[in-house]
This record gives C-alpha cells, sequence and structure tokens, in this order.
C-alpha cells in the first residue's frame, strides 16, 4: 500500500502524488472501499480515484534517485526493442508502453530514436505512429526521472545526454 504524499507511476498517466486514502463507495457496490485520490504531476489540476487494490492499471512507486542514477548509467548497454513483424509493431510498442518499467521506455526510445534517423537518412518521414510511442515513452520515462532527480522534465533528455557520453 502506498503512503500519503508518495509519488507513484499510475499506468499511462504516468508519476501521481498519493494525495488521500478515503472510503468510498462504489457505484453500484454494497460496501465501501479504500480508495487513492492521485494528483498527476504533469496534469494540475486533476485528480483521480482508484481502488487501493486495483489490478487493471499498473500501479509501483517511482524509482529512486540511486535506481534512476544506475538506468542512466546502463542505457549503453540496454539492448534496442526488435521488431520482426511490421504488421505488429504498433501492438508491441503499446505492450512496452503499458509495462511502467523504465527499461523498457529506454528499449522504445532507442529503437524509435534509430528507426528515425534510419528513415529520415533514406528520404522517408516519420510514421505518426512511431512518433505517438517515441513521444509517449519520452514522457514516461523524463517525467519520471524528472521528479526523482529534481531536474525540470524538459532538461532531462539533455541530462542523460550528457551523462551517457561521460561513460
Amino acid at each position: 500500500m502506498f503512503e500519503i504524499g508518495e509519488y507513484i507511476v499510475y499506468g499511462n498517466t504516468g508519476v501521481c502524488k498519493v494525495a488521500e486514502k478515503t472510503k468510498m463507495a462504489a457505484p453500484g457496490a454494497k460496501t465501501d472501499k479504500l480508495y487513492y485520490t492521485l494528483e498527476p504531476v504533469y496534469d494540475k489540476g486533476c485528480r483521480l480515484f482508484t481502488p487501493v487494490d486495483n489490478q487493471k492499471v499498473k500501479m509501483r512507486p517511482v524509482l529512486t534517485k540511486k535506481e534512476a542514477d544506475e538506468l542512466i548509467g546502463k542505457i549503453k548497454e540496454i539492448d534496442i526493442l526488435w521488431v520482426n513483424d511490421e504488421k505488429n509493431r504498433e501492438q508491441i510498442y503499446k505492450e512496452a508502453i503499458g509495462t511502467c518499467d523504465c527499461e523498457e521506455w529506454v528499449r522504445m526510445i532507442k529503437t524509435l530514436y534509430i528507426r528515425k534517423q534510419s528513415r529520415l537518412a533514406a528520404g522517408k518521414k516519420v510514421t505518426s505512429s512511431d512518433e505517438k510511442y517515441l513521444h509517449l515513452a519520452e514522457e514516461s520515462l523524463y517525467g519520471e526521472l524528472s521528479v526523482v532527480m529534481g531536474i525540470p522534465k524538459d532538461e532531462m533528455e539533455e541530462y542523460i545526454a550528457g551523462r551517457v557520453k561521460e561513460t
């Protein structure tokens, strides 16, 4: 169970602060259930309510600063996401985003960046699907790392690039 004030990753919403734990009656339910009130970090003014025992949406604590440092330190070693079947590319991206796993997001970003450079070098446009999933992976990863490391989200890409060059 998460504590009030703790930062968590809540599905595709991203980083949220646990604002409250409250008993509420769900529509159609006969008994009260314990809910988290979540405040998305990057959607000010928004509040989400989710059962504490929610099994449908992935919830996990944000990385620790140490884990974030270790992740950035091993970015070069993280393999790209191989997609053998072009027909399933979008589904594979969707599943990778849905894992809420920072290493998967890094794999996606690396894969999509390489694919983007390759397409541009060949005189082709970047597909809208690739752009969409690159943006989602970057928002997810940079959003979490930003909260953990205290660096503004719009500076995370540059910070990571600098750290990767050092290794």
